[in-house]
């Protein structure tokens, strides 16, 4: 049986990015880091970093991309700004980037919220 046109068509539209990719294929790994103003973010709002990960893993896109200067070593950085949903239907913000680590690469989130919906 023949894909029908507009299924395709609606299955390469969804396609995501290589960098989404290699993002949750490091949350599946479980080689992410968090900073100290995250961890306060989630407490905040009463998440754990499992959901946090969970909408990670559940976003279909990379909302933006930030060049950035990290203020510490003065390098160049690239920020991804991800939302997506929980499976109870939240939506989390996350702001984070890749870093190398001991021959290891990680997924560092910067910033992680709940997003209003109305």
């Amino acid at each position: 049986m023949a894909i029908q046109q507009p299924i395709v068509r609606q299955l390469t539209q969804c396609v995501m990015s290589d960098t989404l990719i290699r993002i949750k294929r490091l949350v599946i790994a479980r080689r992410v880091m968090f900073t100290v103003k995250a961890r306060n973010e989630i407490e905040r709002d009463m998440l754990t970093e499992d959901l946090v990960l969970e909408a990670i893993l559940n976003a279909p896109v990379i909302q933006k991309r930030l060049s950035s200067v990290n203020p510490k070593s003065g390098m160049h950085e690239t920020l991804f700004i991800i939302s997506g949903f929980t499976y109870n239907g939240l939506i989390l913000f996350t702001k984070g980037k890749i870093v190398h680590q001991e021959d290891k690469d990680y997924y560092y989130v910067l910033i992680s919220s709940k997003r209003s919906v109305e």
